[in-house]
């Protein structure tokens, strides 16, 4: 059964799409226009169309229609695999893949690929997200862990809860970054200009700390190592565009432009140390740069030695 829920606008004059948008972070806005569009929502007791002016203290009544069931079938898709045994499966996940499937996309992500190569994986997650512990924007790339049982996942997913599973990134950022490193304190919550972004806010924002390290620097360009203590959406893109560094490539936080071949942010998930949820065993797993990457540094260090 679809889930009606009523909001109490608060101010007078917003339009009633945006109105929903803030209410239901984690529904874009044209999603919320479709709802409206096809009489799910109500001012009142009364069908209104997106663009609608709320008056404050009006009741918005809210449909959330049914999840349609999507298959997710298994796909014969290449992984690279750095470990592998019956608990865990530790991958090189590719930029441009998806971890999982979500509204618009059910082929070609990494639980496809897992489906395919493993019979069991866990399903604390849910049908479309079985055995994903942890993820990686779409084109970051770089070493990820998944669960084949249940057990594993929620050790797993305890160890990154609790900051006692390690993730290092490495990332290509613009700008000469004058200090050695530094420690990005800010919290991180949906931009309230574009539903799409994360941005450091001061309302509703979870906290986030960002640990960073200058490993080379090139002039107009800077490799930063970067280490979370904690997890949240696009947080190292988020925090070193906060300082004025945004990454090489990335499409949502930086210019988009740049002068080296790159499909997306120049960040790579470099490596993962976990104890192993079962033998109890300290393991850490390395991804090396994927070539579009290490091809960026390799002509900029021939540049600084000319």
């Amino acid at each position: 059964m679809a889930e009606q829920i009523v909001f109490t606008a608060g101010q007078a004059g917003e339009r009633l799409d945006l109105f929903l948008t803030r209410q239901q972070p984690d529904l874009s806005r044209s999603h919320i226009q479709k709802i409206i569009a096809a009489g799910e929502v109500l001012v009142n007791g009364q069908v209104q169309k997106a663009r609608y002016k709320l008056t404050a203290g009006e009741q918005v009544t809210f449909t959330l229609p049914d999840a349609v069931p999507v298959a997710i079938l298994p796909e014969p898709i290449p992984l690279d695999i750095l470990y592998e045994d019956h608990d865990i499966i530790v991958v090189n996940k590719a930029r441009g893949m998806v971890v999982h499937p979500a509204a618009g996309v059910t082929s070609g992500t990494l639980v496809n690929a897992l489906m395919a190569h493993c019979q069991d994986l866990s399903g604390i997650n849910g049908e479309l997200r079985p055995g994903i512990v942890h993820r990686l924007d779409k084109d970051t790339s770089g070493v990820m862990v998944a669960a084949k049982n249940d057990a594993a996942h929620i050790d797993l997913a305890e160890q990154i809860r609790n900051k006692t599973a390690h993730r290092v990134y490495w990332a290509l950022v613009h700008g000469n970054i004058k200090e050695d490193g530094g420690v990005i304190h800010g919290a991180i919550g949906r931009n309230p200009r574009d539903r799409q972004k994360m941005a450091i806010v001061t309302l509703n924002g979870k906290p986030a700390t960002t640990k960073f390290r200058v490993l080379e620097r090139y002039g107009r360009y800077t490799l930063v190592e970067c280490r979370l203590l904690t997890g949240r959406t696009h947080q190292i893109r988020v925090h070193m565009t906060h300082i004025g560094h945004p990454l090489v490539g990335d499409p949502k936080y930086g210019s988009g432009k740049s002068p080296f071949a790159i499909a997306g942010q120049a960040l790579h998930s470099l490596t993962l140390t976990l104890v192993h949820p079962v033998t109890h065993e300290e393991m850490t797993f390395t991804a090396p740069l994927p070539a579009d990457m290490q091809q960026i540094l390799n002509t900029l260090r021939r540049q600084q030695n000319l």
